[in-house]
């Protein structure tokens, strides 16, 4: 494996894409927070900065931009406010499935509206009992004439009630287990229910909710791939995906170092700023050491997402997303504890990027399933 190294486009981007984020996302992440609420305001300017088209090919109205540019967007948004870079990053995940495996019909139909940011997506996979094990899903597509039926409910559906489209997973073959899933692109106007949305820890302003699917038409021109593919698509997304999970991970990382090093600088103890303390300064240097060494990681795996080398990417980009959310918690957590009683406290941001760091240990793969999956790549 080599190590990938940015280019100076890469470091300009970075440049203007943190300016943007302290300018326009900052000064809302708190209230997005307190009163988990979408950050509409903050999506509005994304799209004038043109960023939901970062990952669009050219062809379909987007950048066509390599995986670095898009998890250094993603980590300078998360720096100031994990929800804001979550809505960025769940469109694409709705639309991987297309980009990949969709047909060109499905491709110009909604790749466009997604880069000009008059439509964003979701990504329906988890059920109540089929989290981690995909295949035990109990949504179910019937073959109706021109049609689908489509048939569940999906759980853990972050932007549901937002979303235009859902991407998603059902069994068309009941007793071939997950060779029998297939994936589709459902409309929300087709029947799309919202049950309930739930109350979290953290992200709060990007809402996580239970789609209902209510015996849903689908058009056959609305299947991904091919019958039974399902399962294959599912997983491909997902290796393309944790990659820039692990970036929003650095990214929440990264806003908690460089805030405790501020506050560092400037509380005083013992007649002293707490920063020249070296039993704080070796916990600083650790959490720095772990958050560079997780971003190097990150963009290794984006680097082969756009090489596209195979099997490699599957470990790689475990590893990735796995390495960046445990430092992510680490990190905030001890970022916290430099702040002491104020690291506590709602006044003070800590405690928010600690509750925003947890998540990134769990969704799109635990960090266990993250583990397993790294383990079978070593051992064959």
């Amino acid at each position: 494996m080599q190590t990938f190294q940015t280019t100076a486009e890469h470091e300009e981007f970075r440049e203007s894409i943190r300016a943007f984020a302290i300018q326009k996302i900052a000064p809302r992440a708190a209230e997005v927070d307190a009163k988990a609420m979408f950050p509409w305001e903050s999506f509005r300017d994304c799209v004038e900065m043109e960023l939901p088209a970062l990952w669009v090919p050219e062809p379909y109205g987007g950048s066509g931009a390599d995986h670095i540019f898009q998890a250094i967007m993603v980590e300078e948004l998360a720096r100031v406010c994990a929800t804001t870079s979550l809505v960025m990053l769940i469109s694409k995940l709705g639309m991987i499935p297309i980009l990949y495996w969709g047909s060109e019909e499905l491709k110009q139909k909604y790749l466009p509206e997604i880069a000009a940011g008059r439509a964003q997506a979701s990504y329906c996979l988890s059920e109540a009992e089929a989290g981690s094990d995909v295949a035990s899903m109990k949504t179910k597509a019937i073959r109706d004439g021109d049609h689908y039926v489509i048939s569940g409910t999906k759980y853990w559906i972050t932007n549901a009630g937002i979303s235009s489209t859902y991407t998603v997973f059902a069994k068309t073959d009941p007793m071939a287990g997950h060779r029998g899933i297939s994936a589709f692109l459902v409309e929300a106007d087709m029947g799309v229910k919202v049950a309930k949305l739930e109350q979290k820890l953290g992200i709060k302003g990007s809402p996580t909710g239970e789609v209902i699917l209510e015996e849903i038409r689908v058009p056959k021109e609305n299947l991904i791939g091919e019958e039974g593919q399902g399962f294959y698509i599912a997983m491909g997304t997902l290796d393309r995906s944790r990659p820039t999970i692990g970036a929003q991970a650095v990214g929440i990382a990264q806003g908690a170092i460089d805030y405790a090093v501020e506050y560092m600088k400037n509380r005083q103890q013992f007649g002293h700023p707490i920063a020249e303390f070296q039993g704080l300064q070796f916990m600083l240097a650790d959490m720095a050491t772990k958050t560079e060494a997780a971003r190097a990681l990150v963009y290794e795996a984006c680097s082969l997402v756009d090489s596209d080398p195979g099997g490699i990417l599957t470990k790689i980009g475990a590893m990735a997303k796995m390495f960046a959310s445990d430092t992510a918690m680490s990190v905030t957590t001890d970022a916290v504890q430099l702040l002491g009683g104020y690291g506590y406290t709602k006044d003070f941001p800590l405690e928010r990027y600690m509750r925003d760091a947890k998540i990134t240990q769990i969704y799109e793969g635990t960090n266990q399933i993250q583990r397993v999956v790294v383990a079978k790549r070593l051992l064959g």
